[in-house]
């Protein structure tokens, strides 16, 4: 299946009332964002839409519009930053079905689960698929619109340090910019302050990461009782998971996280020339090249052992671990 156009995707929206806008469980930085940009414009636009979001990270409330919970019955789910339905948090779906007229994304592994699908690969963030079909509409981009994006791009680019952040994105950033957006205290809030429950979070995980594979893989499983002992919730400990690619050699780092109901979910983040999503569509999960995940039971250890058999066997194929 292809993505449908800008212009559709305007016409589709433009065609839709009593919208409720859903993103992906756990949501990051661009599902936070995205959600209440898209919120933000449509009611701009003169619609009734309303928004269903839970586990929002402490350090991204900010951007939460609370009058955006106001409860009607919806005609319309339109989703954003999901790639496949089964990351939908369950709750929402029991609820109101899992039929989605609308999803808009980034992920070159959408699974088309929706009615019509607006994606683009090159993106770096949901975030700057809805500033593309912003200005092509030519729906003005408030200040309250722009900080929305803003995170949503600022955090899936590790504050425009990662390899997705394109050119474009950076024309993106600075259009937002220009809106009076205080982008230094956005990325203070969110990449340069930490909760004491956090620093005792990250240590014992820093304690807990062990290397394998010669050194070239990094993993770190994190069970329940880390964030009890550290009083922490997982909603608020996502910048672990870029910790463990973070060391010298080290190609591809592995978290595995248990979840409340005992599930494990992996993060896997890589180093050119291995590929995150390649490894993750084998257990049924997807993402980007160097950022995707994947959901692998409720053995932690069998997760864990699982994960790294798939990375050796990246390794491997890359020429880069013998045997």
């Amino acid at each position: 299946m292809n993505s449908i156009s800008l212009k559709r995707a305007f016409e589709a929206l433009g065609q839709m009332d009593d919208i409720l806008i859903l993103a992906h469980a756990n949501p990051d930085g661009d599902a936070v964002g995205s959600m209440f940009a898209l919120y933000l414009a449509l009611r701009g636009m003169g619609k009734r839409v309303r928004c269903e979001i839970r586990d929002v990270p402490e350090n991204l409330r900010f951007i939460v519009r609370e009058e955006a919970f106001a409860d009607f019955p919806p005609r319309y789910i339109v989703t954003v930053d999901t790639g496949d339905k089964k990351l939908l948090n369950a709750s929402f779906t029991d609820k109101y079905g899992d039929h989605v007229a609308l999803n808009i994304d980034h992920h070159g592994t959408n699974g088309f689960f929706a009615d019509e699908t607006l994606v683009d690969p090159t993106a770096a963030a949901a975030c700057e698929v809805l500033f593309d079909l912003f200005t092509f509409a030519g729906i003005e981009i408030t200040k309250e619109i722009a900080i929305c994006l803003y995170v949503g791009i600022s955090t899936d680019t590790g504050c425009f340090r990662y390899a997705n952040t394109t050119a474009k994105t950076l024309r993106a950033a600075a259009c937002l910019l220009e809106t009076g957006i205080d982008n230094g205290a956005v990325n203070t809030d969110i990449f340069e302050t930490k909760t004491p429950q956090f620093v005792a979070f990250e240590r014992a995980a820093m304690n807990a990461l062990r290397l394998c594979l010669g050194g070239k893989c990094a993993v770190l499983r994190i069970p329940q009782q880390m964030y009890k002992d550290a009083g922490i919730k997982e909603a608020d400990t996502q910048g672990v998971n870029g910790l463990p690619r973070m060391i010298a050699g080290v190609y591809a780092g592995v978290t595995v996280k248990e979840r409340e109901n005992g599930v494990y979910h992996a993060s896997v983040r890589t180093k050119e020339p291995i590929n995150a999503a390649a490894i993750c569509e084998k257990f049924g999960g997807g993402g980007h090249k160097y950022a995707a995940g994947c959901e692998l039971g409720k053995d932690g250890e069998a997760a864990e052992a699982q994960l790294v058999a798939a990375v050796e066997e990246a390794l491997k194929a890359a020429g880069l671990l013998n045997g």
